[in-house]
């Protein structure tokens, strides 16, 4: 077994088609039909079914994926790290949900070290991403909230992922609107009061549970939603379309994407706890310690 065959697994995987994942792996169809073959032979297991409708991963090559996933991004942190171009560089990687404090803690730090030579990476990503990122070691440190309908799966994965969470803060819940929408000079607004205007969601759907949804009143039965995965895109809609989105409130004068936007206090209340997660035992790099002080200084806690 070796990393390029791991590949070719997890390209199939995720292709609808063997030809399909051959085109994207530069590689011949019966070159790539035949390396895979002989893993099934070396490991005793068949991962793909093949049949005349297409090909698909048997229970035993699930399995086998998920633990090939993280060999794959093992290897891909040991490339970047000593092989890669940039090997000569000082790098640090931070994956978050969408908090602009996450971003400007990343930034400070940057301006306070100011190296010679570096490639810092921000991956503003869904929550199962951020998760995966720092127990595989793609990240540092990673941003995270949960509501008390996620509460206990994310401590569950928390766990699993052998993860340390270190709460911030507590944050009600707000929707945020254009600031010329009908209901933007409000105090206080109802969903019930919103339903008629479409709410503006972080798409998760390539994730496995619904409940790891970053945003609040993740159960609630909405009439209108759009789902969107890019935070300049889903703004864009809310304006066009006197839409809303819901968030923790903190809405900050610095953020471009941001501005125009106001928030208002919903009364359905389901509170957010904001936090950054780190690998257990781990020892954090002089940014990694730097970007940890950095969150501190948003603790309300």
């Amino acid at each position: 077994m070796n990393i390029t065959q791991i590949k070719y697994v997890l390209e199939v995987a995720n292709s609808s088609s063997m030809r399909e994942a051959a085109t994207k792996l530069f590689v011949s169809q019966p070159a790539l039909s035949s390396s895979i073959r002989e893993l099934e032979d070396e490991l005793g297991i068949l991962i793909f079914e093949r049949t005349n409708k297409g090909i698909s991963l048997t229970d035993e090559g699930r399995e086998f994926a998920t633990y090939a996933k993280k060999a794959a991004s093992q290897y891909e942190i040991l490339e970047d790290r000593y092989l890669s171009k940039d090997s000569d560089k000082e790098q640090f990687s931070v994956s978050t949900q969408h908090y602009n404090f996450s971003i400007k803690a990343f930034t400070d730090i940057i301006k306070k070290f100011n190296p010679d030579k570096f490639v810092f990476a921000i991956h503003e990503t869904k929550t199962r991403h951020v998760l995966e990122d720092v127990r595989n070691m793609k990240s540092e440190v990673g941003i995270i909230s949960f509501s008390g309908s996620s509460e206990g799966l994310i401590k569950k994965l928390f766990k699993e992922y052998n993860l340390e969470f270190t709460p911030l803060m507590v944050r009600e819940t707000y929707a945020y609107v254009w600031e010329n929408h009908k209901f933007a000079k409000r105090k206080e607004i109802s969903l019930e009061e919103l339903a008629d205007y479409p709410c503006v969601s972080f798409d998760q759907s390539d994730d496995s549970n619904f409940y790891l949804n970053e945003e609040a009143m993740a159960d609630y039965d909405f009439k209108k939603m759009v789902k969107s995965d890019d935070r300049a895109t889903s703004m864009e809609i809310i304006s066009e379309l006197q839409g809303y989105s819901i968030g923790s409130g903190m809405l900050s004068g610095d953020d471009a994407i941001l501005k125009g936007f106001v928030s208002i206090k919903l009364k359905e209340e389901d509170p957010l706890t904001i936090g950054y997660i780190i690998r257990k035992g781990s020892n954090l790099s002089v940014y990694g310690k730097a970007y940890v002080e950095e969150l501190l200084k948003y603790k309300e806690l």
